[in-house]
């Protein structure tokens, strides 16, 4: 799943810490900031979950409906199946469709 695939949580952003240097950049500015990209994080993350579960759903919506309806083979259209049709019966009542 993608989630697996993302290199920090949210919890591990929040757990960040920084050393500070001479000219280091404000602690606040920083804890601010983090704090947005843990928010949006967090968002994302949850987007992720909700598109997950809808894909799986809607795989086996699809499943489902062509086990109940199968999918003619590509390339076959109403004629073709008419004529299959045709002959199938020509097959199973033979001379009875003539008479």
């Amino acid at each position: 799943m993608l989630a697996e695939r993302l290199q920090l949580t949210a919890k591990e952003i929040l757990e960040k810490e920084f050393k500070t240097g001479v000219r280091g950049y404000k602690q606040e500015d920083v804890d601010k900031f983090l704090d947005l990209i843990i928010k949006d994080y967090e968002t994302m993350h949850q987007l992720m979950e909700e598109l997950q579960q809808e894909n799986m759903r809607l795989k086996k919506q699809v499943e489902e409906q062509s086990r109940r309806q199968p999918v003619p083979p590509a390339g076959t259209t109403n004629f073709d199946i008419l004529k299959r049709l045709s002959n199938l019966e020509r097959h199973v009542f033979g001379s009875k469709l003539d008479d």
